[in-house]
């Protein structure tokens, strides 16, 4: 039966879907870290009694009461609240295939319930669904390991994902214990359903509770309150209608309908700012001498400098005159379209501005455009009116014809040219004269056009979905409306200066334009090659001293491409066209580090009506982009300008927080419509929220004082629109959206949905990957195929990936290198797969010499080969060379002046090889290298990396991978061989750099040393007293163990203490002096002997005992080896005599002359790895008694994963350990955690994680909400264990571990809330946000206790990656076979302990609050309180 169960189970969970959950913080791909956080919310009555009137709803209210359900057919409150939990993650996500994990109250084993749903289907529906599935999953349940493995088998690849990133469970089901507990690391979100028991007395209406356990790294409190009270908000809704669509539930709550724009509003429809023309001609006659166009224009001489040609308001105006007269003398009407043939110039100014003047509508032509597309725009266009700039080059034949033939064209400037001394050229006619002659005196005379908001000015186009554009026709009112409002939020003046970027025939070339015209200032002009030249574009910006500039995402790539000139003025730069990534962000703060970036969400329909979302330059906030998404969110209108997200199944709601809706633009500066009356009837729509809001007055028609202005005679009135712009988006919890792609972009290929959106942003992450696209194509044989295009970053690992097989390019140029990069080719599909489903990983990857762009500078995809032509021109064979660059990089320049700032004494030049730490560097010089190098080259460089790459040589390789990626680069790959031969004067002379020794390999070659056999202890060892020979009594924990060993007078004959130091005399000082600042010593013990102190060093042959050792290994029962060098940033090599081969010093002495018992002192950080996060959820799955990682375990888990060199060294230490006890070696190996202050006096150790925590914490005023657990133990209960383990130890014990674990295991909050509980003024805040708060704190003052830690913190913190549960089951018999107690633990009241003896060690000062919930208790501890440090060699 169990392999028919198996079969249903695997047939019901074929083709999993991933969820894809709203998160607010960016997902890291390839890790699983938690930081966990909890919520706790009641149900309200009203939600309460929404159950219970469901529980009794009646499908059919026509049947008599017998004949309805029998209790037992009805839905639980679990069942209701499971299908009310599904309904919203359908509406967040659009899903229709939901996949939750669950529990049950009749089986053990937890349930994967797979519930399909369509937005039509009623609640009630989803309600009785969730009882058959679960009924189903319940009647085939199976252990978890078992389905994930039957799912696994006979598949190439494992399971793409968790099978789940949901769970919903009743708190009081069977496994609760075992399986719930706390989230697994795959686990986003789990809710637990609380139900406390009720007398008879209470209400009827159930009351209930939700526990949401969540990833704060991911999400949010405020998204967890929102899903809280969408859940009874949807509730309520189904229970006075269960049949209604769960499509069209409302779900907004009155809380998030004051953070949502309110579609009735006023939204200043009456808020005409003036024609753009008026304007500008108000700034001409006011300022006529200042800078208005500059133009570069480029050198005849090749290599000289470019000219740049500055023409003032006032030579702008009178050109922009003239030619409006000769357009209205020679018949253009209002609102005529007239063609301006153009290329990026000062011309085109002007041609605009006087198409305007003459109250016509100007359009413009690319002459880069193939000519059968410029008679595709003129077909649509029907221009009357037509000016040709002299630079654009002479109109082709074909399209001269259909002018002549095809079109009515009033009038024609033939080659319209500006001088800067105010004349104007307009071009020859028949009669060789120039066509604007007669008009020339006319150049102080405006034209005098009255236009009105309503006014048609510009004729933009957009793509159609037939392939033929459509004509938007521009209205005046949106050219002005915004820009008083943008000068205020963005400090626009007269004073900025602009750039004319964006593409000519693209509607942003009118903000390029308008933008300054508007505000007095000046825009500055590039040439060609200022723009096509890589890396000149950024140079030409520098010496422009450009202070803003619009971009596309493609521009803005095309800018930082190569770029090595820094641009220092400019402010803001205004990205809008596409999805702008966090990577566009952070290459252009890379070259710019006082830019705000501001992301436009708006279409050329919407014209300058857009949303936007500001990043603060790098200067002012380096660590804002940490916390955001890979794509940009689409953010919040603008003034006068609402993103309305709209429920897709019925238009009259509004989309709540996280639903997933239709994006809508509501403004009074939409565009007029298309030239298609149709079309604009489909996508501009009247705004049916507000149909029955009051009339509102119309000012303009009826100003308040006077009469109407001659605008009035061109205003339609009021007219509340919307544009349905057809892209998804949702709100977020502030009320910004985000935009989760097209419906189009959504495609289904062999019945996937997939997103190109997500494939792009994922690919664009790879190190070596510049600019990418995925796109949709189909093969020879029809079948879609998903094709990614990419351009290779030319960095120098990209020859690592790189052969010498010829390749030859396509006929456009655009393809080359499918067979040189094949390696890289591979190595891209292998990054994809670890980061999307199989069926979203590409068929094809092309790489590009260059992206092509369209003259607009977006991406022109129909410019891209097709599969077949791809793969033709892989079968094509030549040779190309890639070049050798043989000189200093800029990051290499640049990296010496930082290391030369901050090494106290630094060379002068900074070698390439030598350490930063042989040159003067310590941890301390080394976070402040890490933080600058971010500032600078505005990179995620982990803290750990200098450990890792010590030389500049190295750290160079590391950051220029890093340059090109987002988060979480390996930066290790780079195999380049260091330079052969490199001299440089003045230069310390450089060291070969040693290769990291792998601490893994190094066991194996180190457990050759080990005897062939150890003999055991003889039979009567506890029956009579020990001489322990104990190392690390200097230590913190060492000090408790001596003096728990001391004070068992029977068991305990004597001990003798290795001490560091040159005399005996100093060693017993010294152990004098540090024992007793921790309140532990007694001089009997020297002067009853039973105390002595050996000196002697445990790097040292023998631990430096000389001609002691042979008296020691005879008189010695128990080697007690507690001595360490701990240091959280050492790498293995550094503590490799004092940690490892001291351990095997210890092996040797405990079988030389008799046999002894060894006890190890090991630490958790030897099982710091993913594996045994895993291995201990998969145990807590099961049904057995284990409650973690048993302390049988081999350690191989953590054989190659282990971070710090702490870490590495016990766990060599302890596998060395193993193979001796296989051996015959007898002892105990003791593996604590984070080992805290004694119980009872209090005494600690400051110079520990723990307390740097706090103190931190306390400084920065601000915790973080942190529910992961973590393994504090009070060091006399550690002590205790070891000593026992010493003394006492388990039968026929032969190095079995013994695992000290806190019982009940306290919690980041609990410890952390202590801090207010007596009287510290810190407030809670989350985790992300507390992360980022505590980086801008010490980049600014630099004294917070977590500076030397904040390579844990803020990249490697220990609980950033869940620690895992330990079975402890050998402690407790251990210590129960004594009498002594089995577990303890750090409490509220012990942590108040602790805090006072902090403050009186003066390592804390005193609360400041004045009437704490809790005094601080008195110390039991007498004598002097003095901050004790870690030591203990």
């Amino acid at each position: 039966m169990s392999d028919e169960r198996l079969s249903r189970v695997v047939g019901r969970l074929q083709n999993l879907p991933s969820i894809s959950l709203p998160t607010d913080y960016p997902r890291q791909t390839g890790s699983n870290k938690v930081i966990e956080a909890a919520h706790v919310a009641q149900l309200s009555d009203q939600t309460s009694l929404s159950l219970l009137k469901l529980v009794l709803y009646t499908e059919d209210e026509d049947l008599d009461e017998e004949e309805t359900d029998s209790l037992s057919d009805r839905p639980s409150a679990f069942h209701l609240l499971l299908a009310a939990f599904t309904v919203l993650l359908h509406r967040y996500t659009g899903d229709t295939d939901i996949v939750i994990g669950s529990s049950s109250a009749s089986v053990r084993e937890p349930l994967i319930l797979r519930l399909g749903l369509d937005p039509t289907d009623p609640f009630w529906g989803i309600v009785r669904r969730v009882q058959q599935i679960e009924k189903e999953a319940e009647a085939d349940a199976l252990p978890y390991d078992v389905v994930t493995q039957a799912l696994n088998r006979d598949k190439e690849e494992s399971l793409d994902g968790p099978l789940f990133r949901v769970r919903f469970f009743d708190e009081t089901d069977e496994p609760t214990e075992n399986f719930i507990r706390t989230t697994s690391i795959t686990s986003d979100l789990t809710i637990f359903v609380t139900r406390p028991p009720a007398s008879t007395r209470a209400a009827l209406a159930p009351q209930i509770s939700l526990r949401i356990i969540y990833n704060s790294l991911l999400f949010t409190a405020s998204r967890i309150s929102t899903i809280v009270d969408q859940l009874s908000a949807l509730l309520r809704k189904a229970a006075s209608n269960p049949l209604a669509t769960i499509g069209s539930i409302p779900l907004i709550t009155p809380a998030q309908k004051a953070k949502l724009p309110d579609p009735t509003a006023d939204l200043d429809w009456c808020g005409w700012k003036g024609a753009i023309t008026d304007v500008f001609t108000r700034n001409a006659r006011e300022h006529p001498d200042r800078p208005c166009v500059i133009q570069s224009v480029a050198s005849a001489t090749p290599g000289a400098p470019q000219e740049r040609v500055t023409f003032t308001y006032q030579t702008i105006l009178r050109a922009a005159n003239i030619l409006a007269h000769h357009l209205i003398r020679n018949g253009i009407q209002r609102e005529d379209v007239v063609m301006v043939y153009a290329h990026r110039s000062v011309d085109l100014v002007v041609a605009v501005m006087a198409v305007l003047k003459a109250g016509a509508t100007f359009s413009v032509i690319d002459p880069a455009y193939p000519p059968s597309r410029q008679i595709i725009y003129l077909r649509v266009a029907q221009p009357r009116g037509l000016v040709v700039l002299k630079g654009a080059g002479v109109i082709s034949p074909s399209v001269r014809e259909f002018l002549s033939e095809e079109l009515k064209i009033k009038v024609e400037v033939p080659a319209l040219e500006v001088f800067p001394d105010g004349g104007i050229f307009g071009g020859l006619n028949a009669n060789s004269e120039d066509v604007l002659k007669e008009h020339h005196e006319l150049g102080d005379t405006d034209p005098n056009v009255a236009l009105g908001p309503d006014s048609v000015g510009t004729l933009s186009f957009t793509s159609g979905s037939t392939g033929i554009p459509k004509g938007v026709r521009g209205r005046h009112f949106s050219l002005t409306h915004f820009f008083p409002w943008m000068g205020e939020r963005f400090g626009l003046d007269s004073n900025a200066k602009f750039t004319m970027l964006s593409g000519i025939a693209h509607d942003p070339i009118q903000r390029d334009m308008f933008t300054p015209l508007f505000l007095g200032a000046q825009l500055h002009v590039p040439t060609a090659e200022d723009i096509g030249t890589p890396g000149r574009l950024a140079e030409w910006m520098a010496e422009s001293e450009v202070s803003v500039t619009h971009l596309t995402p493609a521009m803005g790539q095309l800018l930082s491409a190569q770029a090595t000139r820094q641009i220092p003025t400019l402010r803001n730069a205004f990205f809008v066209g596409d999805v702008l990534t966090k990577r566009d962000c952070l290459r252009l703060q890379a070259l710019a580090a006082n830019v705000r970036i501001i992301n436009m969400y708006g279409t050329t329909e919407t014209q300058r009506a857009v949303s936007y979302f500001a990043i603060p330059p790098v200067s002012e906030d380096s660590t804002f982009l940490q916390t955001q998404k890979d794509i940009m969110p689409a953010g919040q209108g603008m003034i006068d300008v609402q993103l309305l997200v709209v429920n897709r199944n019925d238009r009259n709601l509004s989309c709540a927080i996280g639903e997933v809706g239709e994006i809508y633009v509501r403004s009074g500066g939409l565009a007029e419509g298309y030239l298609d009356q149709a079309a604009s009837a489909e996508k501009f729509v009247e705004n049916w929220f507000a149909v029955n809001s009051p009339p509102r007055k119309d000012t303009i028609l009826h100003p308040p004082h006077g009469f109407a202005g001659p605008e009035a005679r061109y205003w339609k009135g009021i007219r509340d629109r919307m544009y349905r712009s057809g892209d998804l988006g949702r709100y977020l919890p502030d009320g910004t959206v985000e935009c989760t792609g097209r419906a189009d972009d959504q495609v289904k290929i062999r019945g996937f949905r997939i997103e190109l959106g997500e494939i792009d942003t994922h690919l664009s992450q790879h190190p070596l990957v510049r600019e990418n696209v995925t796109l949709v194509r189909r093969d020879k044989d029809e079948e879609k195929i998903l094709v990614s295009y990419f351009v290779p970053l030319e960095a120098a690992s990209l020859a690592d990936y790189a052969s010498d097989i010829p390749d030859e390019e396509d006929e456009k140029g655009l393809v080359k290198g499918l067979k040189k990069y094949r390696r890289l080719i591979k190595d891209i599909r292998e990054y994809l797969k670890k980061k999307l489903p199989s069926y979203s990983v590409p068929t094809l990857f092309v790489p590009l010499v260059r992206m092509p762009l369209n003259p607009n500078g977006k991406i022109d995809k129909p410019a891209l080969p097709f599969p077949d032509t791809a793969q033709a021109t892989f079968s094509a064979t030549s040779a190309a060379n890639a070049p050798d660059a043989s000189t200093l990089s800029p990051t290499t320049i640049t990296m010496q002046k930082i290391w030369s700032n901050i090494l106290p004494s630094a060379p002068s030049p900074i070698p390439l090889d030598e350490s930063f730490f042989d040159l003067g560097g310590h941890s301390i010089l080394a976070t402040r290298l890490i933080f600058e190098i971010r500032k600078v080259f505005v990179v995620e460089a982990p803290l750990g990396l200098i450990f890792e790459e010590p030389t500049l040589k190295g750290l160079v390789r590391a950051v220029d991978r890093l340059r090109n990626a987002d988060l979480g680069i390996d930066y290790k790959e780079d195999t380049t061989q260091p330079s052969a031969g490199l001299t440089v004067p003045g230069a310390v002379p450089t060291k070969a750099a040693v290769p990291a020794l792998e601490y893994g390999k190094d066991y194996e070659a180190l457990v050759k040393k080990l005897a062939d056999s150890y003999p055991s202890v003889p039979a009567d060892f506890n029956e009579r007293p020990v001489t322990v020979f104990l190392t690390g009594a200097t230590g913190f924990l060492g000090a408790f163990v001596l003096r728990d060993l001391l004070d068992r007078e029977e068991s305990v004959k004597k001990v003798i203490c290795l001490v560091r130091a040159k005399s005996v005399e100093q060693g017993v000082e010294r152990l004098k002096e540090l024992s007793t600042d921790r309140g532990v010593w007694d001089d009997k013990w020297i002067q009853t002997g039973r105390l002595e102190v050996v000196i002697g060093d445990l790097g040292l042959d023998k631990f430096g005992l000389a001609d002691e050792w042979d008296r020691i290994a005879s008189e010695a029962d128990v080697i007690l080896h507690n001595g360490a060098l701990v240091h959280w940033v050492f790498p293995y090599e550094k503590l490799r005599a004092a940690n490892v081969l001291a351990t095997l010093t210890a092996i040797e002495l405990a079988s030389t002359a008799k046999a002894k018992s060894l006890v190890f002192v090991s630490s958790t950080s030897a099982i710091d790895t993913d594996y045994y996060v895993q291995l201990s959820e998969s145990l807590s799955r099961e049904a057995t008694a284990m409650r973690g990682v048993p302390e049988s375990d081999d350690l191989e888990g953590a054989k190659s994963a282990l971070k710090t060199g702490y870490g590495q060294s016990k766990w060599v230490s302890e596998k060395l350990l193993f193979e001796a006890g296989k051996r015959g070696l007898s002892g105990h190996i003791v593996r604590p955690g984070y080992v805290v202050g004694d119980s009872t006096t209090a005494v600690t150790n400051t110079d520990d994680f723990i307390w740097r925590l706090v103190k931190g914490c306390v400084q920065l005023g601000l915790v973080p909400d942190i529910n992961n657990t973590i393994n504090m133990v009070p060091v006399d209960h550690v002590a205790r264990a070891t000593t026992l383990a010493a003394v006492a130890p388990l039968p026929g014990a032969r190095q079995s571990v013994l695992h000290i674990t806190a019982r009940p295991t306290p919690t980041f909050n609990g410890m952390l809330s202590s801090l207010s509980t007596y009287g510290f003024l810190t407030t809670p805040c989350e985790y992300i946000i507390w992360r980022r708060k505590l980086e801008q704190h010490v980049m600014e003052v630099q004294d917070n206790a977590l500076f030397p830690l904040l390579h844990f913190v803020l990249d490697d913190l220990p609980t950033s990656t869940k620690a895992p549960e330990l079975d402890d089951s050998n402690t407790v018999a251990l210590l129960q076979q004594s009498g002594d107690k089995a577990s303890a633990t750090v409490d509220e009241e012990t942590m108040g302990l602790y805090l006072a003896w902090l403050i009186g060690a003066g390592f804390l000062p005193a609360p400041s609050a004045a009437s704490p919930p809790k005094a601080l208790p008195e110390l039991k501890h007498s004598g002097v309180i003095k901050a004790a440090g870690r030591t203990g060699l």
